[in-house]
């Protein structure tokens, strides 16, 4: 269905006109950097450019006063003073003659975007806007914002389309309280933020963006605060997030369509930020929503103010949404400390809101909780054009190069070839496969060209594949036998059986198996049990082990390729769920997957192969509480293993317990 892009140049011709130190950051070369790279890129050109248009009054007044819009109105035709005397009764903002006429662009594409989307002409998309919007309220302008272009994008989208749940999220290292403050007593918006916020001393050092603020009467545990309470946060402090508060919650409510306050001044390099997340991690971030609300995914430009990181970071956010493989991952290592205290106060603070929530540990004790201390150090002015604050350096973002095959299915002959796939041929040469294991010669071809696919993914000959097969637990072996023999780390994912073939190799692979018979107790270091007592039919349980203990363990053990395998004794676990497994995993590894189902299972094969070719997995519906035996199973599963798995980490004070002396890197195959 396509990605759209929407960018007009008329947003660039707006500047500030005044001496103003807390507002030069916001000036036209972030628009023109970030779409110049994606033209040089390649990137527009494989988009769905659509024209802008402005938003109309009537979309303004969905969020926004009239008295308020019509003051702004009147700017077009104000002296510089007046513009210079009217913006002083805002905070942190500047107008221009052509503000006014920007904003309603800016909102307009946000609107069009929704458009786009809702009625299929694009399964998702990127509004590169200006001015941003996230801080407008309903009767003031507010940091660098006029109008709020996402908030109106949501409630349009419910006035339009009937939209009944939305999901925000806002990624910008500022809090977005604009947004907040539009929805926090409406249960059909969950606005989810993280932000700097160090105790209430970073802009715009508001009491109501700590994370007790959860939202008001009927909107109470819709709002979602995550306070960053130092600098310096990396990739491990986002995802740990994603893992274990957002995404859980965001299942559970299974929103119709997903918002992205998409600023960019997180990432690494940014002076508002200080942050320390590379680029890449945007790809993660954008490829784990794109299964939610059937993959209706729209993002706005919010913040962004070192040239360099916001126009990587829209690349690889651009390139995601396309279907690009995302990057593996770099520099995992686990939350820190002070992530580790916020995020235990948000899952703690949301316990009576959400049922995925409801067994997280309490709130930290005061001696680590993330109430004021003082600021390790004064925030100085580090913007210069383009390039890192205090001369930070990172690696650009490695764009993968997109082999001839996305998927190739090994298939029955007489199954006819999933759309978006290529037919593998079956080798019809014995290899040495026989000789070293007690296979059925009839299998031996199979096997054979399974340990093809793997040689044609580490060449990057093909991206994935799917194969259906006799005996998935005979075939396992010689497939992460041929990977690891290519010096790959294999992540092996099994889903039903009894338990894990014995015959699987140890070196350089670790083998997750969620089933209902798998063992309570791990077998080896490098093979982990995750027993569901409820089976795999349970889908809030079965989400439950695929976010608190799958998903942490496969970023940080960063697979170069990933065996998925439905085992016989899987089925009670629905198609939708199923797909969704498939989908997450594609995050992983540069999209090097080979997913291996059972023959008499050949009802999986399409969409299987559609969700290995790009295509968002089905929404789950909103999501019961899961049953308590097996959230207490998984949690007692995650705590045993955090010792060992650092992003299985949810509190602060595991990471105090925890001894500096662990057999990771027996673990990790090293």
């Amino acid at each position: 269905m396509g990605t759209a892009l929407l960018y007009d140049e008329e947003m660039t011709r707006y500047k500030l006109l005044w001496l103003d130190p807390d507002c030069e950051l916001e000036r036209p070369e972030r628009l023109t950097a970030s779409h110049e790279a994606l033209v040089s890129c390649g990137l527009a050109a494989r988009c769905v450019s659509i024209p802008v248009r402005q938003a109309t009054d009537d979309d303004i007044l969905l969020i926004h006063s009239e008295q308020y819009l019509e003051a702004v109105k009147t700017t077009p035709y104000m002296t510089l003073e007046d513009l210079r005397e009217f913006a002083l009764q805002y905070g942190d903002v500047y107008f221009h003659p052509n503000s006014y006429h920007c904003a309603t662009l800016a909102a307009g594409a946000a609107v069009q975007l929704v458009d786009a989307v809702m009625t299929g002409r694009v399964r998702n998309g990127l509004a590169l806007v200006r001015p941003p919007g996230h801080h407008s309220m309903r009767s003031a302008a507010n940091g660098f914002c006029v109008f709020n272009n996402v908030a109106i994008a949501a409630k349009y989208a419910q006035q339009k389309y009937g939209v009944q749940r939305v999901l925000i999220v806002d990624w910008d290292i500022h809090h977005g309280q604009g947004v907040q403050y539009a929805f926090e007593d409406d249960p059909s918006v969950l606005y989810f933020s993280w932000h700097r916020y160090e105790h209430q001393k970073f802009w715009p050092g508001l009491r109501e963006s700590d994370y007790d603020n959860v939202g008001k009467d009927k909107g109470a545990g819709f709002n979602i605060n995550v306070p960053w309470n130092k600098v310096g946060m990396q990739n491990s402090d986002y995802l740990a997030v994603f893992f274990h508060v957002l995404l859980p919650v965001a299942y559970e409510f299974c929103p119709d369509l997903v918002l992205v306050c998409a600023g960019f001044d997180s990432a690494i390099g940014d002076p508002e930020g200080e942050m320390c997340a590379t680029p890449d991690i945007f790809a993660h971030l954008t490829h784990l929503l794109m299964n939610l609300a059937g993959g209706k995914l729209c993002l706005m430009l919010e913040g962004g103010y070192n040239l360099t990181s916001l126009s990587q970071s829209v690349c690889v956010t651009v390139r995601t949404l396309l279907g690009d493989p995302a990057p593996r991952p770099a520099n995992l290592q686990g939350p820190c400390q002070s992530a580790l205290e916020s995020i235990q106060c948000v899952r703690a603070a949301h316990r009576n809101s959400w049922s995925c929530l409801e067994h997280a540990a309490r709130a930290p004790p005061s001696q680590i909780s993330t109430k004021l201390e003082e600021k390790e150090k004064e925030k100085e002015d580090k913007f210069e054009s383009g390039e890192a604050a205090d001369g930070i350096t990172w690696p650009e973002p490695h764009a993968c190069v997109l082999p001839p095959v996305r998927t190739a299915v090994l298939i029955p002959e007489e199954m006819a070839c999933p759309d978006g796939c290529k037919r593998s041929n079956l080798s019809q040469h014995a290899d040495s496969l026989a000789e070293k294991e007690d296979f059925d010669g009839d299998a031996v071809p199979t096997l054979s060209s399974l340990t093809e696919l793997v040689g044609k993914m580490e060449k990057n000959e093909i991206c994935n594949a799917l194969a259906v097969v006799g005996d998935v637990s005979m075939a396992m072996a010689p497939v992460m036998q041929r990977a690891t023999a290519l010096k790959q780390r294999v992540l092996g994912v099994c889903v039903g059986g009894t338990e894990v073939p014995s015959h699987l190799p140890e070196d350089g692979t670790l083998t997750v198996h969620i089933s209902k018979e798998a063992p309570e107790e791990p077998r080896c270091k490098h093979s982990i049990p995750v027993r569901l007592k409820s089976g795999l039919g349970d889908t809030s349980g079965f989400a439950q082990a695929i976010f608190s203990v799958l998903l942490p363990l496969a970023y940080e053990y960063d697979p170069a390729l990933v065996l998925l395998a439905r085992l016989p004794g899987a089925g009670g676990l629905g198609g939708g769920a199923w797909q969704q497994l498939v989908g997450l995993l594609r995050g992983l590894a540069w999209g090097h997957m080979l997913v291996l189902v059972q023959e008499g299972d050949e009802a999986l094969v399409t969409p299987t192969a559609s969700s290995l070719c790009g295509s968002p997995a089905p929404p789950l519906g909103r999501l019961p509480a899961p049953v308590v035996e097996d959230v207490e199973a998984v949690e007692r599963l995650r705590v045993r293993l955090q010792a060992d798995w650092m992003l299985l980490r949810t509190s602060a004070e595991c990471k105090m317990a925890v001894s500096s002396g662990t057999s990771r890197s027996c673990l990790l195959g090293t």
